[in-house]
């Protein structure tokens, strides 16, 4: 299968990529190649190559930035996913849209694929927008607060308190809050999965653990040996003070068996 994918360079495409390569051909549309936001560009791009399926991985997704620059994100995650999928249903091919938890309001957890979206900040609402678009005739895959095996240039959250944690500087982690970590390497043989047996349907490829982000922060110390007492304990309310709203609840699940991926803790070993 010959598969287009946006965001190929990004945290959690480069690692799909490196461990599906051998099981599909990824063809990047760099945004040096193609401009999403240009409806003429992302339909000649896409006329001109040959494939099956889009992965739709590129995103705004800086969360209290959406807030100031509203205008980039909702041209990225809205404009820029319309663009692609009327594109792809005119050439009559098949597409997965890459979604995220903060499509919740964090009021009702836990959230599976039946539970009803309702965005409190604007990054969220974008991509919320951008599920409407493409619900019922394509895929939707949302995953949360994705994590590596290893380090790189864009730090996910582990390897940024991992890396703070090494030069003794505190971290300031939330308490009162909960959320869902999703292990890459997870999330890509997930995708898999349903690459191989494509239904325009919502699936959830998360993580199995949700926790605070304090007990991901003392699990993050006790598993590279670092110093615990580093991580400092604070209330969602004075973490995020003026900060764009986050969910504070956000405890995702799947309600399709075959798509339930490790906890967090079983994955920490592996990075």
């Amino acid at each position: 299968m010959n598969i287009a994918i946006t965001g190929a360079y990004g945290l959690v495409g480069s690692r799909v990529v490196e461990l599906l390569k051998h099981d599909f051909t990824f063809i990047p549309l760099a945004h040096s190649e193609v401009d999403i936001t240009d409806q003429k560009q992302a339909h000649k791009k896409l006329n001109n190559i040959n494939f099956d399926l889009l992965l739709h991985l590129a995103a705004y997704t800086k969360v209290d930035g959406a807030e100031s620059e509203r205008d980039l994100a909702y041209k990225i995650n809205v404009t820029g996913t319309k663009n692609l999928f009327e594109t792809c249903q005119d050439l009559n091919k098949k597409f997965i849209y890459i979604s995220t938890d903060f499509v919740f309001d964090g009021k009702n957890p836990p959230y599976d694929e039946n539970s009803k979206p309702n965005p409190i900040s604007y990054y969220g609402q974008t991509k919320y927008e951008g599920e409407k678009i493409v619900q019922g005739k394509a895929m939707i895959v949302r995953t949360s607060y994705p994590f590596k095996s290893q380090n790189n240039k864009k730090k996910d959250f582990v390897h940024t308190v991992k890396s703070l944690l090494e030069t003794n500087r505190e971290v300031v982690m939330v308490t009162d809050s909960q959320f869902t970590p999703t292990f890459i390497d997870d999330l890509a043989n997930g995708l898999k999965n349903l690459l191989n047996n494509y239904q325009p349907q919502i699936y959830h490829l998360v993580g199995s653990q949700s926790l605070s982000p304090y007990h991901a922060g003392k699990l993050i110390a006790q598993y590279f040996q670092l110093n615990e007492e580093l991580v400092k304990p604070t209330t969602y309310a004075q973490y995020f003070a003026g900060k764009a709203k986050r969910p504070q609840w956000s405890k995702m699940k799947t309600i399709f068996k075959k798509l339930k991926l490790k906890s967090f803790k079983d994955c920490l070993e592996k990075t």
